[in-house]
């Protein structure tokens, strides 16, 4: 296995910089994850609030009930066991579910949940728990209903589950059908490629979706697969049994929604103050709440002494509101700037993993986990990687390329070499053919507007005419070389649709169920012997396999 940093493209952003260690930034947030002495002070903080979480028992309780849906681990029994202990931490990480597995990334943050919790449990000598939260609250449900694999052609290939019509509820609240899910793993299976892999892993997909799940509970089943036997638990933030644990903190949010507003604004002004620009601005009167309504997923504003929808389905007073918290809490739901919030007051989170765009809005968030009797978690960077396939190592070598120079200049790279195959030095011939006949045609162009004035004109045009035609010529014998080197051309593609997808990260771009067909569940397994880095960082990995 060979392991090398990559250069990160935006080294300047909020979340580089805090992976650097950058101490301006670091006061945003007041821990870091590459001081050994934070780990043991959240530790210690947590320790002395655990009076104002909800009981981890109960907590305990719900995830266990949810668990039992998934397939079943010893080792992720182990890890409930664990989590009933008073002395039990977290490390939390999340993410909306995805199609199939959804995107690499999202494989790659469950491996960051599990390996950080690991190392704490080493440095701290006490029990840590990997937990990965599933934003099955949110209602978007075009972010979670789709997953990209590469065709037997070599193209990339969307496989998708359209939405249901009706209102937008909730992931985890959308029905799916059979017949939904049966033709979306049809497809997947006429487009994946043949491989030796390919009828376990179809198999395996088929189990988890005989009873018709949620988009949500069929990621879990898969994340389960993938991370059980490391001790991963997982939990849906839409989960019912949670909800009714949640009614406590509901009513903090809304009692002192006022406040809340305030406590981001200054966060706000804390993040540009240091010359970054806002992930997302929150909006004047947002109460950051949702509400589970008939009319789907509904976000809730301020309007005097009520909380209402843009839409005009609902007006609530405030206890109205708080009816709910006691007596639906499952009508409730979190945004992304509440549900840390909501996260460190279900469990004890020792750290919390994070991708780059999540780092950026966390950085408001200090002020408002201070205005709630909190404090900001240990804040770790998803590990980045980008997996270098054997074949694309050996196409790097054969034409003299860095991955650097693939993923940042293949273009460029890619029309030096294309040039370099011109021997006989064409785009030179045709640029002095084009300067010598614009030198013999400008007499000509003179004398006949000496002639008659309107004579230039024509001259003019019919200069350009040939000219263009000279172009026209050297873009087909352009062609004729490129057609020479046809098979080389698509090797030059091959690296980048395996590196640089529709030019963007590979990770964010590919399933996970791209790579486990073609490499088969080995290439998962051995993702967990990649060195782990508390601080992040985007790294080349290749020689996972023997391929």
């Amino acid at each position: 296995m060979n392991i090398a940093s990559l250069i990160d493209s935006n080294p300047f952003s909020l979340a580089e910089r805090y992976r650097q260690g950058d101490p301006e930034v670091i006061e945003l947030f007041g821990l870091h994850p590459s001081q050994e002495e934070h780990w043991a002070r959240r530790a210690l903080l947590l320790d002395e609030t655990s009076e104002r979480r909800a009981s981890l028992e109960q907590v305990a309780l719900a995830i266990r009930t949810y668990q039992s849906k998934l397939p079943y681990y010893s080792e992720a029994a182990a890890s409930l066991e664990k989590l009933e202990q008073s002395r039990t931490l977290v490390v939390v990480g999340g993410q909306q579910a995805g199609l199939f597995g959804g995107a690499l990334l999202i494989y790659y943050k469950a491996l960051s949940v599990v390996q950080t919790a690991r190392e704490a449990e080493k440095r701290l000598g006490r029990p840590v728990v990997p937990v990965f939260w599933i934003a099955g609250e949110d209602h978007d449900f075009d972010e979670a209903n789709h997953v990209n694999i590469q065709s037997p052609k070599g193209g990339i290939r969307r496989i998708r589950i359209e939405r249901p019509e009706g209102p937008r509820l909730a992931v985890s609240r959308t029905p799916l059908t059979t017949q939904q899910w049966e033709t979306a793993l049809q497809e997947l299976a006429d487009q994946l490629p043949d491989s030796e892999f390919k009828p376990a892993l179809l198999e395996r997909l088929q189990s988890h979706i005989t009873d018709c799940p949620s988009l949500s509970l069929a990621f879990a089943r898969l994340l389960a697969d993938w991370f059980g036997r490391e001790g991963l638990l997982l939990l849906d933030a839409d989960d019912p049994n949670l909800r009714a644990l949640e009614g406590p903190m509901f009513r903090e949010l809304i009692v002192r929604n006022n406040e809340l507003e305030t406590a981001l604004k200054a966060g706000e002004s804390q993040v540009l103050s240091k010359g970054f620009k806002l992930q997302a601005e929150t909006n004047p009167g947002s109460a950051n709440l949702f509400l589970h309504h008939e009319h789907g997923r509904l976000l809730l504003h301020k309007e005097k002494d009520r909380f209402i929808d843009r839409r005009g389905h609902v007006s609530y007073s405030q206890e109205q509101m708080l009816e709910l918290t006691s007596n639906s809490p499952d009508c409730l739901s979190t945004n992304a700037l509440t549900r840390p919030l909501m996260q460190d007051y279900l469990l004890p989170v020792l750290a919390a993993v994070l991708g780059p765009s999540e780092l950026a809005y966390w950085g408001i968030l200090g002020p408002t986990f201070h205005e709630f009797g909190m404090s900001v978690p240990l804040l770790i960077p998803r590990q980045s990687f980008t997996y270098l396939e054997p074949n694309v190592t050996k196409l790097l070598d054969k034409y003299s390329l860095s991955v650097e120079e693939a993923i940042t200049d293949w273009e460029q790279k890619k029309s030096e070499w294309l040039a370099e195959q011109d021997e006989w030095n064409l785009e030179e011939k045709f640029r002095l053919a084009k300067r010598q006949f614009e030198e013999l045609y400008a007499p000509v162009i003179d004398t006949v507007s000496s002639l008659q004035p309107g004579l230039a004109t024509l001259a003019a045009t019919n200069r350009d005419k040939i000219l263009e035609q000279i172009t026209y010529l050297e873009s087909r014998s352009l062609d004729a070389i490129a057609k020479q080197h046809e098979a080389s051309l698509r090797q030059w593609d091959r690296i980048h649709q395996s590196l640089s997808p529709l030019d963007k990260p590979q990770e964010r771009i590919y399933g996970t169920v791209h790579f486990w067909n073609r490499y088969g569940p080995e290439w998962l397994v051995r993702w967990l012997e990649v060195p782990y880095q508390a601080t992040g960082g985007q790294r080349l990995v290749e020689s996972l396999t023997n391929s």
